[in-house]
């Protein structure tokens, strides 16, 4: 910058123009595949290794993978155990719960429903849901549920899910859900997406369920595959999900039934099943010679649709297509993925590079901590740069629990009252039923003793109150998005669930 300064601003526009006229013309160069044979194959021997590493790290109790190379499945093998206490082996045709897995695969159904890239543009119109700015609801499209930017809050509708409420009630909720703006801001939705595929169903006169084993699950050949919870739990050879205990151990302590969310979280496939979408999704909508997806409809899921990280400090911004995390690297290439995650047992991950026709899949029966991943970052790490840069459990483990943090914690300790807390009212000051719009009835009872339950959801849900100060009380959160203990708030015939209420939603009014 000083040598152009000191010519003069004539001087340098000369210079810079000379060098213009001297440049290539056009873009840069498309980037080229840089991974070689040889380099898959050493990463791919590592596995096993890395693989018993992490799980002898976190403790994990069974895990899957399966990569695919070249339109080739070059490794799958099953690891540890399908339920602790038990001896049966995860193997490659063991049925895991994906999780938020599903998104991409229900992605690829819709892509093999349509003729048009542009179909994915079409306003996805469902009895019984809309939302709550009018016009939204008359110009949100397939695409714009797919890539969470239709302004709904994160998750919205999730806590509606733990208390029990079905599908039909949770979309017909969404409608009280304030917006943010439209096509303008990113936050990742189940429901919303959900809405989106069961509309797709609808317009093709059937079930989400039938749409994706006609569309994808029999023409590809991925018979252990399945959106019903119920086809998973009464698969003889299923991954039980675990979560750890406070000693460190593993058990099979909660069961995630997500039919609910089916298009968004309630696909459970197997390694085998997966190695063929990976091909799939590889080779264009092709499997074995044969058309399954048209190339161009399945080629708009991995576009970036909207910003969900803007750059970070080494200028790197991710994006979020239609089902997908998209991203590309320094070389210019095309990265996808998603992870799966229910905090009640599981954890999932896949990752491609389709310029280097490079994919792995990595199914676990264990809450998040990381290790899928962890050992698809690790996979290709290697298979790069034939080393391992970092510990990428250590990172993943970080990640995941900074992101799974509660959001809506409460800052205060209820376990401790404070000193000199007011006692409560008599117990007939709290009892009776209130309603809400969004959340239902509750309904708040006394024991003899005067101790307090409130009853949640349509089953429903009760959670013994815990007196903390005056008109407060506190009850242990349940379910997925638990957050640990949240406070209840009696006022002037109403009473507030502090966990509810981050939408300003939670507030019920006695009858």
């Amino acid at each position: 910058m000083r040598t152009l300064h000191a010519l003069g601003a004539a001087a340098a526009a000369t210079l810079l123009t000379a060098a213009a006229a001297t440049a290539a013309p056009g873009p840069p160069p498309p980037p080229r595949p840089l991974i070689s044979d040889d380099a898959v194959d050493k990463a791919v021997a590592r596995l096993d290794q890395t693989v018993a590493d992490m799980m002898r790290r976190t403790g994990v109790p069974g895990v899957s993978v399966a990569v695919v190379h070249d339109d080739k499945v070059i490794h799958i093998k099953g690891y540890g155990l399908r339920r602790t206490g038990e001896s049966a082996k995860v193997g490659p045709d063991t049925v895991f719960q994906i999780a938020s897995l599903s998104k991409p695969v229900s992605s690829t159904v819709v892509a093999g429903t349509l003729t048009d890239p542009a179909e994915w543009d079409r306003r996805a119109t469902l009895p019984g849901f809309s939302l709550k700015d009018p016009w939204v609801t008359d110009h949100v499209t397939t695409a714009d549920l797919f890539s969470h930017r239709s302004g709904l809050p994160d998750h919205a509708g999730d806590l509606l899910e733990d208390l029990g409420y079905d599908q039909e009630y949770i979309l017909d909720h969404l409608r009280l859900e304030p917006l943010s703006p439209f096509r303008a801001s990113y936050a990742y939705t189940n429901f919303g997406f959900t809405a989106a595929a069961e509309a797709v169903a609808r317009a093709k006169g059937t079930s989400w369920q039938k749409l994706s084993a006609d569309t994808l699950f029999k023409p590809a050949g991925m018979t252990r595959t399945s959106t019903g919870f119920d086809d998973f739990v009464n698969a003889p050879d299923h991954a039980s999900t675990h979560v750890k205990n406070p000693n460190g151990t593993w058990s099979p302590r909660f069961v995630r039934d997500p039919d609910a969310q089916a298009p968004a979280g309630g696909v459970s496939s197997t390694a085998t099943d997966m190695a063929r979408w990976l091909r799939l999704q590889l080779a264009g909508g092709t499997l074995d010679g044969k058309r399954i997806v048209p190339a161009d409809t399945l080629a708009r899921t991995h576009l970036p649709e909207i910003v969900s990280q803007p750059a970070n400090a080494v200028g790197t911004t991710s994006f979020y297509g239609l089902g997908w995390n998209v991203s590309y690297d320094s070389a210019g290439r095309l990265r996808l993925s998603h992870s799966g995650a229910f905090d009640l047992g599981a954890n999932t991950n896949v990752t491609m590079l389709p310029l280097e026709q490079l994919g792995i899949v990595v199914l676990t029966n264990g809450a998040p901590v990381g290790l899928p991943d962890a050992v698809a970052l690790d996979f290709f790490d290697y298979a790069e740069h034939g080393k391992v840069s970092t510990d990428w459990l250590a990172l993943a483990a970080s990640a995941y629990a900074t992101a799974l943090a509660p959001q809506d914690a409460s800052t205060t300790d209820y376990a401790h009252p404070p000193s000199g807390a007011k006692p409560a009212r008599d117990s007939a000051a709290y009892t009776g039923t209130y309603d809400n719009p969004y959340y239902g009835k509750a309904t708040v009872t006394a024991a003899d003793d005067g101790a307090l339950t409130l009853a949640l959801g349509p089953k429903p849900l009760r959670f013994p109150l815990t007196h903390y100060d005056g008109d407060t009380f506190s009850f242990m959160t349940a379910g997925e998005n638990a957050v640990g203990r949240t406070g209840v708030f009696f006022a002037d015939g109403t009473l507030r669930v502090e966990y509810l209420d981050a939408e300003h939603l939670g507030t019920f009014t006695q009858r």
